[in-house]
């Protein structure tokens, strides 16, 4: 029997009845009386001088209530990293990338806004592109920002250990090399806002947001407008996965147009500008070497790591920090060295996306690591046990595992596959592979250097005792989280989940630093957990003045106040709750004390009763430069077998199942957990097989549409056997940690592993479409005649 009432229990999600019905507002399904359509010209070239732009024509459309430009933005810089603000609201001096905004308009209707932007002239001095890596390094290179020479917007340079000295000592040594293609989140929803600046002087943004807490920092700032007048709501969320975890270009003009104009004024992208704005997946050219000892154990990792970053530096500081940080574990790695370099070019940013910086990383050195085993005539999974780390270790670069059922998840995955019966037995075109992953529970700091709290909730009891109120400014965006936030609110305070109404995605509810980086469930249930037992103690402190009860002799447990020792006398309280309620139907009349009565009581005694909570890491990390990035209060893993069948005469690929064990450190929803699983699975099987942003020569996107964008459908999704693993977090509430990104890391290594198994052939590069795996089909047989 569970020793919980409401967590660890499989729970229906709060939002299921509203996007169910349809009744789930997004920001497309809004308005405002007035309302006005916001609409952005783009540059249509990848790098130019402005030398002018004439607004005049666009100002005197009928319906035209605005016109914007720099001139009317100024040219504040902002970004995600304040070490690295190198955008503004509008282009003043010159376009990077095409897409680069120059100006907005604001419209009675969309079709009027759009008839302006296309009468904005804009004169142009071109100038020459650069579109690789490569190609932005180059000596005589065209430069994107005069500040970062070279192109080269951060580089990081770590060595733990001594890594030359430690390949010396190693009997086997590899080099090998990794490259993946830019990605599209592609979530079903396009960002959308609604800003409406009112006659009082405060402006409210609704937005398709995952981190309302720095969007609203991001508006106040450019614009000028005092933080305490900014608001930001976040509505339903149709997707994020990184993209919408920071202020877009589309938001900040929507304010401003209706700063200016008195009216509401609504922006939306088209699936086209999403693609144009990017701020997705990396380009990353990944070269690894790994030395270890003959039986097997990991001595040495070098690593160096190409980005290919695009205009704006967004994520990217960040990002290439976790490109190294987060391979010290989940192996014991005693000597790492790491070269990273994001560069500048004339396509659009790069960004955050779910498993941000790390992904493909851990998709090489899975790899490797299986390279190494056959090398070795070891199994993949008896090479990766010997070396894996458990709790209480700390890698490298100072990552301390707190918790980590890396051991467990792996002996699962391989228990419940049937992989010591499969492995190196299945005929030609079967394949079976494996891999792990490893990944934070939150960042250890927030974006801009402070000691703000990473999370605040407020837990309200109503009145009448009966409904327990909990507001968070938190990001639910459709990965659970208010669900979590209230079977986390009901277990600490000892009721039903049906008695917990939530709200959130409100600035006005106080600090939450959003959904990003997987750290929700850990840092906002923590302020959840002890705002529900700051509202415990103050109705257990009522209780136990009127009954003369000592408060370690009572609990709340499944909605009834638990006494320790019996014969608590409650008549009196009880008859004071009826009197209040006479004609009602529903007054207690058991031979308990309800929960009810006693937040009655409580209210009668005190007043509202009101409960906070807050959430800030420990002290983590090391000393060094960049320790600040990987550093978590803790960190989730995973393992997961992939089968696949590959069609030797097409190179189709099918994967057919995947077993999958993450340690989420205590299961809140498993349902949830299970859902996110699932989910990474879809992701990391698209990345893998399907996905990539092309360009023409010019830096045109030329797939921008979910057409042409190719990415799996529920036909290619393999049968998911979901494993949790439990290793009680002490960090998290109830033991709690991570799910959301850490369980897309094994993914494509494993699917890699098993499309080696099934070709014996390596791919270093992805997506491993049809032609490409085709193509190297063809050569491997062209080389046995």
């Amino acid at each position: 029997m569970s020793e919980f009432n409401v967590i660890n229990s499989r729970a229906a999600r709060l939002d299921t009845p509203d996007k169910a019905s349809g009744r789930a507002v997004f920001v497309d399904d809004m308005s405002m009386p007035g309302m006005l359509y916001g609409a952005l010209l783009q540059s249509p070239l990848a790098h130019a001088k402005i030398l002018n732009i004439d607004i005049s024509a666009a100002k005197k459309l009928p319906g035209v209530k605005d016109v914007i430009t720099s001139q009317e933005a100024g040219t504040v810089k902002y970004g995600v990293s304040p070490a690295r603000y190198d955008e503004t609201l509008f282009c003043h001096d010159k376009v990077r990338y095409v897409g680069d905004e120059i100006a907005a308009v604001a419209a009675i209707d969309l079709e009027t806004a759009m008839k302006a932007v296309s009468l904005i002239k804009v004169e142009y001095e071109e100038l020459p592109a650069v579109f690789t890596v490569e190609d932005a390094l180059a000596e005589g290179a065209p430069l994107l920002h005069d500040e970062y020479p070279g192109n080269l917007c951060a580089e990081v340079h770590q060595e733990f250990g001594d890594v030359e000295a430690a390949l010396k000592k190693c009997d086997l040594v590899r080099t090998d090399t990794f490259r993946n293609k830019r990605q599209d989140a592609a979530f079903i929803e396009t960002q959308g806002c609604l800003a409406n600046y009112d006659l009082s002087g405060r402006l409210t943004l609704y937005s398709s947001t995952q981190v309302p807490h720095y969007v609203q920092r991001t508006v106040s700032m450019v614009l000028g407008i005092p933080i305490g007048r900014v608001r930001v709501v976040k509505p339903y969320v149709g997707g994020g996965f990184g993209i919408k975890a920071a202020a877009n270009p589309m938001e900040l003009a929507a304010c401003l147009l209706s700063k200016r104009t008195g009216k509401p004024v609504k922006m939306n992208y088209s699936r086209e500008q999403v693609f144009m704005f990017g701020r997705a997946r990396h380009q990353f050219v990944h070269t690894m070497t790994t030395g270890v000892k003959k039986d097997g154990t990991i001595m040495a990792l070098k690593h160096e790591c190409y980005l290919d970053g695009g205009a704006y530096s967004s994520f990217g500081i960040a990002t290439v920090y976790y490109a190294g940080s987060l391979l010290g574990g989940p192996y014991k790695l005693p000597d790492m060295k790491y070269d990273g370099f994001r560069v500048y070019n004339n396509k659009p940013a790069c960004g955050a996306q779910r498993g941000h910086g790390a992904v493909i990383a851990r998709a090489l050195w899975e790899q490797q690591l299986d390279i190494i085993a056959e090398d070795l005539g070891m199994d993949p999974i008896e090479l990766r046990l010997k070396n894996i780390m458990t709790a209480g270790d700390v890698t490298c670069n100072d990552l301390n595992m707190s918790s980590l059922g890396m051991k467990e998840c792996i002996e699962a995955i391989r228990d419940k596959s049937d992989w010591q019966k499969k492995k190196g037995t299945l005929p030609k075109g079967k394949g079976i592979g494996m891999a792990c992953g490893f990944f934070v529970s939150g960042a250890g700091f927030p974006i801009y250097r402070s000691d703000t709290y990473h999370g605040t909730v407020v837990i309200k009891l109503t009145e009448d005792g009966g409904t327990v109120l909990v507001y968070t400014a938190s990001a639910e965006i459709g990965q659970g989280s208010d669900t979590t936030f209230a079977m986390i609110a009901a277990e600490a305070l000892g009721v039903r989940l049906e008695d917990v109404r939530l709200a959130s995605g409100d600035t006005d509810f106080g600090v939450d630093l959003g959904a990003y980086s997987s750290r929700q469930t850990l840092m906002t249930g923590q302020a959840t957990k002890e705002a529900a037992e700051d509202v415990k103690r103050q109705v257990l402190e009522v209780l136990s003045d009127e009954l003369k009860v000592p408060i370690s002799d009572m609990d709340i447990k499944n909605n009834r106040i638990v006494f320790k020792k019996p014969e608590v006398d409650f008549d009196a309280l009880r008859t004071r709750y009826v009197k209040e309620h006479r004609g009602w139907t529903d007054n207690p009349s058991g031979d308990y004390l309800t929960f009810k009565e006693a937040a009655r009581i409580a209210y009668l005694a005190k007043g509202s009763i009101v409960g906070t909570g807050k959430y800030k890491p420990p002290e983590l990390g090391g000393k060094f430069k960049g320790a600040a990035v990987g550093t978590s209060p803790a960190y989730g893993c995973s393992a997961q077998i992939a089968e696949v069948s590959v069609d030797m005469d097409t190179g189709h690929i099918t994967v057919e199942n995947v077993t999958d064990a993450h340690d989420c450190g205590r299961a809140i929803n498993r349902m949830s957990v299970e859902a996110q699983m699932e989910g990474s699975v879809f992701m990391g099987l698209g990345e893998a097989l399907f996905e990539e942003v092309k360009f023409d020569d010019k830096g045109n996107v030329i797939n921008s549409d979910l057409a042409e964008y190719k990415m799996p459908t529920a036909l290619d999704m393999p049968e998911v056997k979901t494993i949790i693993v439990e290793s009680n977090e002490p960090n998290g509430p109830f033991g709690a940690k991570e799910v959301g990104e850490g369980a897309i890391m094994p993914t494509i290594p494993a699917i890699l592993n098993a499309v080696h198994d099934a070709t014996g052939i390596r791919f270093d590069e992805l997506p491993l479409t049809c032609e490409r795996v085709y193509m190297a089909l063809k050569k491997k047989r062209e080389k046995k005649k």
